[in-house]
């Protein structure tokens, strides 16, 4: 399914705004609904897993939804109808990413489940290069034609349904509903430690600062990246993100998490100046592989300190208000970052990124006053 997503997703700005007519705040809003709604979703589909005792039915639909978009991606004749499709391909996101974490963890062997999620995110990271480039591929071999790279963009969807219903194999323990407790009690929300929401707080910033990475392939077809080649962007920055997010959360499991968060603001602020001042094809090469140094230093960290900051009876809510608050502003984020490249420019739009950087910057060094333990 990720190489069906991003043979789409590395083509979707420059069709909406080529083909459709979009404008580059039109690119902000659809992308920034269809990244918020899959956060959001994530809340409670796992929930609803839980629930109803199955996870491989909940699981396929989600790959089912996401699957049925894919026709509507190339027969799509207004941005409306992309948004629509947008929209429902992230619903399927959201509904199938929780049931299916949590069936890994059922149908594995607890001493070698480390290696199965290892593969997990490592099958995540091969479909998102090599979607980009079978989309490169049959965009040479097509002449350009996005709409039959959408189409071809079925198969792999199609595919991955058909392996959901009828080899993926549930243990029979899963099929008792359970009662369990809502995603979001709000007992818990109100008693968590200022720790967990000065992460909470960090983690948003850090959202306003990175946007869609929908304008990293807007900035490389604007410096003349031909649109045969621009899913470029997208694999050097999956790249750099694959090779960089071991060792960053390795090296944090050493030292101070909070210290590594700031270093990964440096790569970022880097990422901007570049993509904003360096108008060429290389310079858009070195700025987006930047920004996969930083989202590979920052969102396992994250990730880890939302867990380290609450007891382990909070986890689920503590994350799932982490995904919601940080989908509902990735949603202002693209918003305003489309909106300053409609009237001021691609400059504009990543120095913005970079202040916003600079404050997370900020309120991290406030926080490393505190000691670690705090």
């Amino acid at each position: 399914m990720d190489i069906s997503s991003e043979m789409i997703h590395a083509l979707l700005p420059l069709f909406l705004m080529t083909t459709l007519g979009a404008s580059a705040a039109v690119v902000g809003v659809i992308e920034g609904i269809g990244e918020a709604t899959a956060s959001i979703v994530k809340l409670f589909s796992g929930w609803v897993s839980d629930r109803i005792g199955s996870r491989k039915w909940l699981m396929t639909s989600g790959y089912a939804l996401a699957a049925a978009t894919k026709p509507i991606f190339a027969f799509a004749a207004t941005p409306h109808q992309v948004l629509f499709a947008r929209f429902a391909d992230r619903l399927g996101k959201g509904i199938r990413v929780a049931p299916r974490d949590a069936l890994v963890a059922d149908v594995t062997p607890a001493v070698v489940r480390g290696e199965a999620y290892g593969l997990r995110q490592a099958l995540d990271t091969v479909g998102a290069m090599v979607g980009p480039l079978t989309a490169i591929v049959l965009m040479l071999a097509f002449a350009g034609d996005m709409r039959t790279v959408f189409r071809w963009a079925i198969v792999p969807a199609i595919a991955s349904v058909l392996v959901a219903a009828f080899a993926v194999r549930e243990p029979p323990r899963m099929k008792t509903p359970t009662e369990v407790r809502a995603p979001i009690r709000l007992a818990a929300i109100r008693d968590a430690g200022a720790a967990y929401w000065t992460v909470v707080a960090i983690g948003a910033v850090f959202t306003m600062a990175r946007f869609s990475e929908a304008f990293l392939l807007l900035r490389g077809q604007d410096v003349g990246l031909a649109p045969s080649y621009a899913p470029t962007v997208m694999v050097v920055m999956n790249l750099t993100f694959a090779l960089t997010s071991t060792p960053a959360g390795a090296w944090s499991d050493r030292y101070d998490r909070r210290r590594i968060l700031a270093f990964s603001l440096g790569p970022l602020l880097l990422a901007d100046a570049t993509l904003a001042l360096w108008s060429s094809v290389f310079g858009v090469v070195v700025g987006v592989a930047l920004w996969g140094i930083h989202m590979g230093m920052s969102q396992g960290l994250l990730a880890a300190l939302v867990a380290d900051t609450v007891p382990e009876r909070q986890r689920a809510t503590a994350f799932g208000v982490f995904n919601f608050i940080t989908g509902v502003v990735l949603f202002f984020a693209s918003f305003l970052a489309g909106t300053l490249w409609e009237v001021f420019g691609p400059a504009a739009t990543f120095l913005t990124g970079g202040g916003f950087a600079l404050l997370g910057l900020a309120g991290l060094l406030m926080v490393l006053r505190k000691p670690r333990r705090d």
